[in-house]
C-alpha cells in the first residue's frame, strides 16, 4: 500500500537535508530520514531507516543529497569516497528500487548532482542540454547521473539536479569564504573573470520541493540561480556586504599548489543558467546575488551546520 504523500531523503543529515523535512512537513508530508549515523533529532521527521536495510515500498519521493565533499585534496583515497559516495550510493538506490513489485516503487527519484559535470564552460551559456565537459568532476557527475537515470527503466521520474555553489549561513563554502573576507584577506580567484554558479540555501529548498511535486520535471535541473556573476564581482559584493576590503588576489598556480585537483575546480568558469525550472514554472526568490548576500548577512542566523 502506497504511504499517501511521503518521501524518504538520504543524506537528511547534512547542510541542505537537513532543514528539508520541516519545510515537506508543513506541506503534510509525512518524511522519513535515512542516515548511517545516529538519528538526531531533525524537525519534520517522523520515521528513521538506514542504508543497510532501506524499504522504499510505497514511498511517493525518494530526494538523495548523499556524497562525501568534493572541498578537499583529491588523493587516491578521497577519490574512492567520493566515487562510492555518490555513484555506489545512487546504485544502490535504485536496485533498492528494482527490487520492488511496480506499484510499490516510488513516483520520483530526486538526485544531488553538480554543475561541475559541465567542466569548464568558459564564456558560453551553460543549459541542461549543454554538452558534459572534461576532468574529474565532469566524469565523476556523468556517471553520477548515469547511476540516477537507470530509474528512469523503472517507471520512476528521474530528476538530476545539477547544484551551484550553495550559499547559506552554517555551509562550508560560504562560511569559509566568509571567515576569510572578514578578516580582510578576501579577493579574486585567479584572472576573477570565471562565471560563477550559484544558488541561495532558500532557493535550493524550494527547487527541490518543486521537483517532488511537479509531475513535468524530469531529467537533468540546472539548481542554479538566473543571473551568475563573475568571480571578481562576486568579491566585491561579498566584501561590501561584510563590510570589509577584497584586495588579495589568490593567483591560479597557488590555488591548484595548495589544494590540488579542486583548486583547479576553482578556476573552471561555469555560466550555468536554470532554463528546466523556470521554464517549468518556478519563480526564485534569490535570483539577484546582491541581494542574495545581503539577505545572508542581515539574517546572521547559520541555515545549518
Amino acid at each position: 500500500m502506497r504511504h499517501p504523500q511521503s518521501v524518504a531523503i538520504v543524506g537528511v543529515s547534512g547542510f541542505v537535508g537537513h532543514q528539508l523535512p520541516g519545510l515537506l512537513a508543513a506541506t503534510g508530508v509525512s518524511v522519513t530520514g535515512v542516515s548511517r549515523s545516529s538519528p538526531r533529532a531533525i524537525p519534520g521527521i517522523d520515521h528513521w531507516q538506514s542504508p543497510a536495510t532501506l524499504n522504499l515500498a510505497g514511498y511517493h519521493a525518494v530526494i538523495n543529497l548523499a556524497g562525501e565533499s568534493v572541498a578537499q585534496r583529491w588523493t587516491p583515497a578521497a577519490r574512492r569516497r567520493m566515487l562510492e559516495s555518490r555513484v555506489g550510493l545512487t546504485n544502490s538506490l535504485v536496485a533498492a528500487i528494482g527490487r520492488l513489485p511496480a506499484e510499490e516503487r516510488p513516483k520520483v527519484l530526486v538526485n544531488a548532482s553538480a554543475v561541475g559535470y559541465y567542466g569548464d564552460g568558459g564564456e558560453a551559456d551553460l543549459i541542461e542540454s549543454s554538452s558534459p565537459g572534461r576532468g574529474y568532476l565532469a566524469e565523476l557527475c556523468g556517471a553520477w547521473e548515469a547511476a540516477a537515470a537507470q530509474a528512469e527503466m523503472l517507471g520512476v521520474r528521474v530528476v538530476r539536479l545539477r547544484l551551484g555553489v550553495v550559499f547559506g549561513r552554517g555551509g562550508l563554502a560560504y562560511e569559509r569564504l566568509r571567515r576569510v573576507f572578514r578578516m580582510g584577506l578576501g579577493g579574486r580567484l585567479g584572472s576573477g573573470r570565471q562565471w560563477l554558479a550559484w544558488i541561495h540555501l532558500a532557493d535550493l529548498h524550494a527547487a527541490i520541493v518543486h521537483a517532488v511535486f511537479s509531475e513535468s520535471l524530469r531529467g537533468a535541473v540546472n539548481a542554479t540561480a538566473p543571473r551568475p556573476e563573475r568571480n571578481a564581482t562576486f568579491t566585491r559584493l561579498l566584501a561590501a556586504a561584510l563590510h570589509r576590503p577584497a584586495l588579495l588576489p589568490v593567483p591560479g598556480f597557488a590555488l591548484k599548489l595548495a589544494l590540488g585537483g579542486f583548486g583547479g575546480a576553482l578556476l573552471d568558469s561555469q555560466r550555468a543558467l536554470p532554463q528546466a525550472l523556470t521554464s517549468d514554472g518556478f519563480r526564485f526568490k534569490y535570483p539577484d546575488l546582491e541581494a542574495a548576500l545581503q539577505n545572508l548577512e542581515t539574517t546572521g542566523k547559520p541555515s545549518g551546520t
